[in-house]
């Protein structure tokens, strides 16, 4: 298969909102990094581009908590993530922003080249607004009491104590936070982009041509959406900061900041042209470009979904692979900024990177790691701990040992100077090692050629663990004690040293996509170009000349020491947030009642558990006849169930029902709904349902039996 022709690398573009954490580092960019610096030492034509993303309602709440405008919030922000990204050695060709010209033109021409072509529809809905502030409210502007869990400090979206995601419609007693007055439901008019209209599409992309060369995950996220059923999805919304609607009649409308966001790709990609005198448009419009999105697995279904079908309609290339990363957890729990539980890129450049001479060797010590507890494939744990075990145990201890006792004993045993090599006394040991060189390059470039960067790195680790044990068994500190008596012994020297310093050599060229400060140290005390780092050279045994003179070892790493790890255990525990505790009528009965039984299958029916619920509201599913969208009260939590009983009750008649529900059935989606339970009903022989209900009115969440 022959290579393509350029390639363009994203990484997600993180919210302008505030700094972000290690886990944001490990999910989207650190990977995208590796495999944009090994394709450029590839000499491939590459370009990688990121930016901010400043639309959407989390940056005027940001605005409000901070007393100032979303304007400043951007600003501030932009600069302190860009700042953050550098000094990380992030390498982006471009870290754009949303807020610039170029990107609201360019947003706005994608908008309308869909609309002009009648590939979106306009639906009147009815949305909450606030009368006092006289505006429509996003789903962050509404705040109420949980559902679920009865805390006050849930939102439209999403409950900050419980983790729900909630609807506004869910919320007990809501709020505006703009005016604290009730909303009120008010008509509004969007555009929306019909998801369901793409579905073949889909299918034929993702379940069949990418099914093998996806990730597991991701393959199996999207099935889940498509079989689901795809709702259209709006691509404006009400709200004062944003790009604008080009229309004549979308006056106080914006374009929803996730058909906006993506979008953001191409115009750094532009902007980068324009900055370099390049074609921006081969990047995104020749089919000979592989585009490769990095990102967290939040943003799937818009990067596998709802991003490509926009790229489709409007004639452009889609994205060959998205390795979405699962979640990087901290100390045994969810990294939260809310509940400040995070270690946010800012602290740890603070704390090690600004502390050191240049801080090269203590950002390598971050990107070793993260990669090495990458969540590829599950989620993963960032232990501070772990962290000073990988530095001390691997980085010290094994390849920068490695690296140190080569430059000392070849100045100490070679005059430092690249010793011959002997061909005529080789051994067994000697080409071993020389064949273990020479393979190593295949193993790591075909690994990161499928985005496996935590194997790849444990390639290279691995390389300089077999030539610590090479130096081990041939003791040139040995043989120089016989050199009195057997001056020949000298060779035997040579050989080993020669060997090892090229093996050194290929470990630069290895770790240079992973450990940038680390690669460019290591061709400083070879007293070679940078060039040498060219992907090509990996796997040569003759990269350092004989008899060229090399610079004195400098330590490639330092120890992290135990008083380090306990201070940031210490000041992360110190600073966490703990929920509330207040105990509401709502949390008293999950306590009592909430010990359900394992989660069951259908197979599992023997193990049941079965308890009353009381139907808070009921409504029709649209598109789908049969389905209604229940939300059950169960006393220690309120469920979504989704229940085919749509042709034998009307909603408004089954409000305040006791019910029989299965709780402890496995969730499952339904026409994009998760349904997380099922009422049980009895049919009779007419075919007609009926409801199985306790007797007599008893508190929801009561067993049966």
């Amino acid at each position: 298969m022959s290579l393509p022709k350029r390639y363009l690398i994203t990484s997600a573009l993180p919210y302008a909102n505030g700094l972000k954490h290690v886990g944001h580092l490990a999910g989207a960019y650190i990977p995208a990094d590796i495999y944009a610096r090994y394709l450029r030492a590839q000499k491939r034509d590459v370009v990688f581009v990121c930016g901010s993303d400043e639309h959407g309602t989390a940056i005027p709440i940001q605005a409000t908590k901070e007393g100032t405008t979303p304007r400043a919030i951007i600003d501030k922000y932009h600069e302190a993530m860009k700042q953050d990204f550098e000094d990380l050695s992030m390498s982006f060709d471009i870290y754009h922003r949303t807020s610039e010209p170029i990107h609201h033109e360019t947003a706005q021409e994608f908008f309308t080249y869909l609309n002009d072509r009648g590939e979106l529809e306009t639906k009147e809905t009815e949305q909450y607004y606030d009368e006092e502030a006289k505006t429509f409210l996003a789903d962050r502007y509404i705040k109420g009491t949980c559902p679920n869990c009865g805390s006050d400090r849930a939102f439209g979206d999403q409950c900050e104590n419980c983790g729900r995601t909630l609807s506004p419609d869910e919320l007990i007693n809501p709020v505006s936070t703009l005016s604290g007055k009730a909303p009120v439901k008010k008509k509004t008019s969007h555009w929306y982009l019909p998801l369901g209209k793409h579905e073949e599409f889909l299918r034929e992309w993702i379940l069949n041509e990418h099914k093998d060369d996806w990730r597991a995950t991701v393959v199996g996220q999207c099935k889940s959406w498509i079989e689901g059923g795809l709702q259209s999805r709006a691509v404006t919304r009400d709200l004062d900061w944003g790009i604008k609607v080009p229309l004549k009649d979308a006056e106080g409308k914006v374009l929803y900041v996730w058909f906006d966001a993506p979008i953001g790709y191409i115009s750094a990609t532009k902007q980068w042209a324009l900055n370099n005198g390049k074609d921006w448009e081969p990047y995104w419009n020749d089919k000979d470009t592989k585009l490769v999105h990095f990102i967290g697995k939040d943003n799937i279904v818009f990067h596998c979904i709802i991003f490509p079908i926009m790229l489709k309609l409007h004639g452009n290339i889609l994205p060959t692979n998205v390795p979405a990363n699962e979640f990087l957890n901290l100390e045994g729990d969810k990294m939260s900024t809310s509940r400040n539980w995070k270690l946010d890129m800012r602290d740890y450049i603070t704390d090690f990177v600004k502390k050191e001479n240049g801080g090269g060797q203590t950002v390598d010590m971050l990107r070793y790691y993260l990669t090495q507890i990458a969540p590829e494939t599950k989620d993963s744990e960032f232990m501070w701990k772990g962290f000073q075990d990988a530095v001390n145990s691997e980085l010290v201890s094994i390849f920068g040992n490695f690296v140190n006792r080569t430059w000392v004993l070849m100045h100490k045993l070679c005059g430092g100077k690249v010793p011959k090599l002997h061909e005529e006394l080789l051994d067994d040991e000697d080409r071993k090692l020389m064949a273990e060189i020479e393979n190593a390059k295949a193993k790591v470039e075909n690994l990161l050629e499928e985005y496996k960067f935590r194997d790849a790195l444990f390639e290279v680790i691995d390389l300089s663990r077999r030539g610590n044990q090479y130096m081990q068994k041939k003791e040139p500190w040995i043989v120089a004690k016989q050199l009195a008596e057997n001056p020949e012994a000298q060779k035997s020297i040579d050989n080993t040293m020669h060997l090892c310093l090229q093996l050194s050599a290929n470990l630069a060229i290895l770790i240079n996509p992973f450990l940038p400060n680390t690669a460019k140290k290591m061709i400083g005390m070879m007293k070679v170009v940078e060039k040498m780092l060219d992907w090509e050279n990996a796997g040569k045994l003759k990269l350092l000349s004989v008899g060229y003179t090399l610079r004195a070892p400098e330590l490639l790493f330092r120890k992290i020491e135990d008083d380090e790890i306990k201070y940031q255990v210490e000041k992360l525990k110190s600073g966490l947030v703990k929920p509330e505790t207040t105990t509401t009528k709502v949390e008293e009965a999950k306590s009592e009642t909430a010990n359900l039984k394992s989660e069951i299958q259908f197979d599992d029916f023997a193990k049941i558990d079965l308890k009353v619920g009381t139907i808070v509201t009921a409504e029709k599913v649209e598109k789908a006849d049969k389905l209604l969208k229940l939300s059950i009260d169960l006393g220690f939590e309120t469920r979504t169930i989704v229940s085919g009983i749509a042709l034998h009750f009307k909603p408004e008649d089954i409000v305040g029902k006791q019910v029989v529900v299965v709780a402890n059935l496995a969730p499952r989606k339904m026409r994009g709904i998760e349904s997380n339970g099922m009422i049980l009903m009895a049919e009779d022989k007419e075919g007609k349902l009926h409801f199985v209900s306790p007797s007599t009115v008893i508190n929801p969440g009561a067993g049966v039996s």
